[in-house]
């Protein structure tokens, strides 16, 4: 399947431009993207695809959002084994926390998580931090 959905919650407008970049990165690679937000898509739309990306912040003490993403990732992780997921997002504080427990999660579901530790960035994107999305579309189009 040529199209890559890249499926994400933001609450600032910080990882929604992270999840943009992701899909011009995919764009710029010769593949169809749908950029999402969680609250438009359900987790078995992404049940068919080989390949997807998935971009939360960092909210509380390190947590995925809890009350639309964290159960949409509970569902994801039912058929997550052998899918190509790539995960970003932004932070606020701390030290990426959160997403090392994410990627260990998808770990666990038996997907291959393309970029360890996830993408992260500091607050608002910067354009190094956008550029860093960028390829990491390009790298989930090649797959």
């Amino acid at each position: 399947m040529s199209k890559i959905t890249v499926a994400y919650w933001s609450g600032t407008g910080n990882t929604e431009a992270m999840a943009e970049a992701v899909g011009e990165g995919i764009k710029a690679a010769g593949k169809e993207c749908a950029v999402v937000s969680i609250s438009d898509i359900s987790a078995s739309d992404l049940e068919g695809e080989t390949s997807f990306a998935l971009g939360c912040p960092a909210m509380g003490a390190e947590v995925l959002e809890e009350g639309e993403m964290e159960p949409f990732v509970e569902e994801v992780e039912k058929f997550a084994k052998g899918k190509n997921i790539a995960l970003f997002g932004s932070y606020g504080w701390g030290d990426g926390e959160w997403m090392r427990e994410w990627e260990s999660r998808m770990l666990d579901a038996g997907a291959n998580v393309l970029n360890r530790e996830g993408l992260i960035c500091h607050e608002t994107p910067d354009d190094d931090a956008l550029e860093d999305c960028r390829s990491l579309g390009k790298q989930l189009a090649s797959l």
